[in-house]
């Protein structure tokens, strides 16, 4: 074993003239939440509670695509999603259609500690969620001022907007001004939008026992239809935890739910026989088709790795050897 390793992702696909200020603060929050995770592995914690203390801070704060600052339905409403892996045994737990949970990870835990299920979604979910004394708060909570203007322009380019952003090719790229919608377009869903939109999360842990874990928490799509469940809370594609490795994705969920991106590394490190970072980089080449997707993962041996076809990708990962690092671009 090679010691204790983390990573962290705050989504997949980021606009190239997002302004600086926007960037540090998402380096900010990524940073913050990896130093937690690093204090309590040289603790001694195990993975599984790790991933979940870390992305219950993302949860928190309203700079991502998860708990507070989800992306909102067509209705203006948020309907949040979660899923959480302990490779020991390879437990799980996922939830889907959350209004009121604060934290969504939480809850996903607990159907995976507390329940006989798997998976809870809508109604089950946030019945499960009182009974089990989890904090609930009015939907108003998540919902953003800025995800509320992110929501008008996507209804008036009749368009959903998506986990990645993609420069049109010839056109200069925005900047975060919901104003410049008309005059600098990104391609998205083969229509402009140009907006900075917020990304899922998501957090991987091998522990010093060599346990790995992996957690994925987001809002959806901005102007999703009612009852959409992406990626992130379906255990081998968004999520995927073993005895081998941790991986969280983030990025088009529906190409990922097709190629269950997570469990297919898993599956080439174990069927033949690659590396961590040759698995990661086998997969996002060979498992997308024309999807846009990243993802972080961990090995047992104390490796982190890292990978995405989209432009850019909000990550920070830690080894216990000592290597760090926080980063957008390639």
């Amino acid at each position: 074993m090679g010691g204790w390793a983390i990573a962290v992702h705050g989504g997949a696909g980021v606009d190239p003239n997002l302004p600086a200020e926007r960037q540090e603060e998402a380096k900010r929050v990524l940073s913050r939440c990896l130093h937690l995770g690093i204090a309590a592995l040289r603790g001694g914690a195990a993975a599984v509670d790790v991933v979940e203390m870390v992305v219950r801070g993302l949860e928190t704060d309203p700079v991502f695509n998860s708990g507070r600052g989800s992306a909102l339905t067509r209705r203006g409403t948020v309907e949040m999603e979660a899923s959480i892996m302990d490779g020991r045994g390879r437990r799980c737990g996922a939830v889907s259609g959350l209004s009121t949970v604060k934290n969504p990870i939480s809850l996903a835990r607990l159907v995976m500690d507390k329940s006989p299920h798997s998976y809870l979604a809508f109604d089950g979910a946030e019945e499960f969620a009182r009974e089990q004394g989890v904090e609930v708060i009015d939907n108003s909570y998540f919902i953003t001022e800025e995800n509320v203007g992110m929501l008008k322009l996507a209804k008036e380019a009749n368009s959903i907007l998506f986990d990645y952003r993609v420069p049109v090719p010839g056109v200069e790229t925005c900047s975060a001004s919901a104003g410049s919608m008309v005059d600098n377009p990104l391609q998205m869903n083969g229509l402009p939008i140009s907006i900075y939109a917020p990304e899922t999360v998501g957090c991987v842990v091998v522990d010093s026992g060599g346990w790995c874990a992996a957690a994925t928490s987001t809002g959806g799509l901005m102007n999703k239809m009612i009852g959409r469940i992406g990626d992130s809370p379906l255990i081998g594609s968004g999520t995927y935890a073993c005895d081998l490795c941790a991986v969280s994705c983030t990025g088009e969920g529906e190409a990922i739910i097709r190629s269950t991106l997570a469990r297919d590394v898993a599956a080439v490190m174990e069927y033949k026989g690659l590396g961590l970072q040759e698995a990661v980089d086998y997969i996002i080449k060979n498992r997308l088709d024309e999807g846009q997707a990243g993802l972080i993962a961990v090995s047992r041996n104390g490796e982190v790795a890292y990978g995405f076809n989209t432009t850019g990708m909000f990550r920070a990962c830690a080894t216990e050897d000592g290597f760090m690092d926080v980063g957008i671009w390639e």
